[in-house]
């Protein structure tokens, strides 16, 4: 058998290399940070129950099935009313993904920037089918993203110069490679266009599209809303490095 596993042990997109269903018991595993991980499920009525254990405490959890989104971006989609995620001003329309935990983010001078290991910002409003339009701006070395609908993360990182590959900017993280890479380098403004409509995701980066229509074939590492099949918010991601972000628009498509 082979599986792929999206969490663990890191973030990224992990074959699974030992993996078995016994007497209708699914089992893997995964060792990080001198921990042996456990994953144990059976399906129950098209559900997997299972349990997470990690030598030290166990978690249970249940499995849903992705649902079949069928719409496609296929010319029928046109725009509503541009929406302004970021007024310039304040944090108005963003709240802390983890509550309790100290927020990290400041707006100065028509400018929303963060402090390294802050907490990601998720937006108050949902979205279902959208082009989202961000100006962003990163210092050398930083690591950053954006969530969409709270599920997919669009990879924001300095790789100026380097090969495409599936973790570097503009990137579908862990699951969509560009088709080249169109970083400017560190400490210039940045621009990053996106459209998704259904599992379809196109991005154009610095005016050139390094994406198109690629196929969502299920939640990355940043997700928050595991409901694929509802409008989700999005996710500024704070948690990794810094990042500065002077324009956020997103503009609903319908048909």
């Amino acid at each position: 058998m082979k599986g792929r596993f999206v969490g663990a042990p890191g973030g990224d997109m992990n074959d699974i290399a030992d993996l078995a269903v016994r007497n209708g018991e699914l089992s893997f595993s995964f060792d990080r940070a001198q921990q042996h991980l456990i994953y144990r499920a059976r399906l129950e009525s098209g559900e997997l129950h299972g349990s997470l254990d990690t030598g030290k405490e166990k978690i249970r959890w249940v499995g849903k099935r992705a649902p079949r989104i069928t719409e496609k971006d296929d010319g029928s989609w046109r725009e509503d009313k541009p929406i302004k995620l970021f007024n310039g001003e304040s944090l108005d329309g963003w709240s802390a993904l983890v509550p309790g935990r100290e927020l990290g983010w400041t707006v100065s001078n028509g400018i929303l920037k963060n402090t390294a290991a802050a907490n990601n910002l998720i937006s108050n409003q949902k979205f279902w089918n959208f082009a989202l339009h961000a100006e962003y701006r990163i210092p050398a070395g930083s690591n950053s993203g954006i969530g969409l609908r709270a599920r997919y993360e669009i990879q924001i990182l300095e790789d100026y110069g380097k090969p495409p590959n599936s973790h570097g900017n503009g990137a579908l993280y862990s699951r969509i490679v560009p088709s080249v890479n169109a970083s400017k380098p560190p400490g210039e403004w940045q621009v990053l266009d996106v459209r998704l409509v259904g599992r379809q995701v196109t991005v154009v980066l610095n005016g050139k599209k390094i994406i198109d229509k690629g196929e969502v074939e299920g939640l990355t590492a940043i997700a928050s809303d595991p409901d694929e099949g509802a409008p989700g918010p999005i996710i500024l991601q704070g948690d990794h490095k810094e990042v500065e972000f002077r324009s956020l628009v997103i503009t609903p498509l319908t048909r």
